[in-house]
């Protein structure tokens, strides 16, 4: 095991701040314990690791097993926000400098590791998420790897790059996944040492989005969690643009409408619309909601 302890210097919410990389209530690479505790595993350039990070008097614990161990607890401040400037985030609507001040903690961190935003931000396109995290669980349990160290039960690191590329039609099938985003993720991991390696957010945007079945959404959805970055608005959401008028208007907008109301907050749209889920304002529910598909009985 290593170790690292860090002054964040200021407020911080672990649960909150690592929660945007938990991809459902039972995703194998993200724990909380009873402690409070956060347990997140990783694939680091230099291997598998277990990270497990605590907060006691206003000091961030780290601790780590594995191969990447070092690579994770050199990383753990950016994880954590350590890089996050909000300068520039000016509140402009009383809803959101409500979530502000009971929101102290919050914070957008970075893994700096790209497949694994990729990966599950592709499972999820355009279905529900029950559905998605479903198909996440299930290669992770047979592909992953168990996680270094004392972690909790179950907990698994995704595989490598080329275990993506290698994953037979039949199993992707097994997953609940179709072929369209199994082939995403299959000519995703062939780029992968290019898409690990970009210098910043655009050049990462151009590169995703150059990608066959990949777009705005998910560009977006990796930016935020790979990169930390504040303004890589989700637009193509299923929910966000109704959450957005809503809470801002009173109203359900769509994207473009959703663009422009928060057109006030560029260079941290991300970040306002974070604070709009925290609002806790949601749209009456109208009609069915999206069923979850099952396309291993197909």
């Amino acid at each position: 095991m290593e170790e690292r302890r860090w002054m964040p210097g200021g407020p911080l919410d672990v649960g909150l701040t690592l929660g945007p990389h938990k991809r459902g209530s039972g995703d194998p690479t993200w724990r909380q314990t009873a402690d409070g505790a956060v347990w997140r595993t990783s694939r680091t350039p230099d291997g598998p690791s277990t990270l497990r990070v605590n907060v006691k008097g206003g000091e961030v614990l780290g601790q780590a097993w594995g191969p990447g161990a070092g690579w994770a607890l050199e990383a753990l401040p950016g994880l954590l926000g350590a890089y996050d400037d909000d300068a520039g985030f000016v509140v402009r609507h009383d809803v959101l400098a409500d979530a502000v001040r009971k929101n102290p903690g919050l914070r957008i961190g970075r893994t700096g590791r790209v497949m694994e935003a990729l990966v599950p931000a592709v499972l999820e396109q355009k279905v529900v998420g029950r559905e998605a995290w479903r198909a996440w669980r299930w290669l992770l349990h047979h592909y992953g790897e168990p996680a270094p160290g004392p972690a909790p039960e179950g907990m698994r690191v995704v595989p490598e790059a080329v275990v993506w590329r290698q994953i037979p039609s039949w199993h992707w099938h097994r997953a609940g996944a179709e072929a369209v985003r199994a082939r995403t993720i299959a000519t995703a991991a062939w780029h992968a040492a290019k898409l690990e390696a970009a210098a910043g957010t655009a050049e990462l945007d151009r590169l995703l989005r150059a990608l066959p079945g990949i777009g705005v959404w998910t560009s977006a959805e990796v930016r935020q969690r790979a990169l930390g970055d504040p303004d890589a608005v989700s637009v193509g959401d299923f929910h966000l643009a109704k959450l957005v008028g809503y809470a801002l208007t009173g109203e359900k907008t769509d994207d473009p409408g959703m663009l422009r109301l928060l057109e006030p907050y560029r260079g941290h749209r991300h970040r306002a619309s974070v604070y709009v889920w925290l609002t806790g304002l949601r749209p009456p529910a109208r009609g069915p909601r999206m069923p979850v598909r099952d396309y291993r009985s197909f």
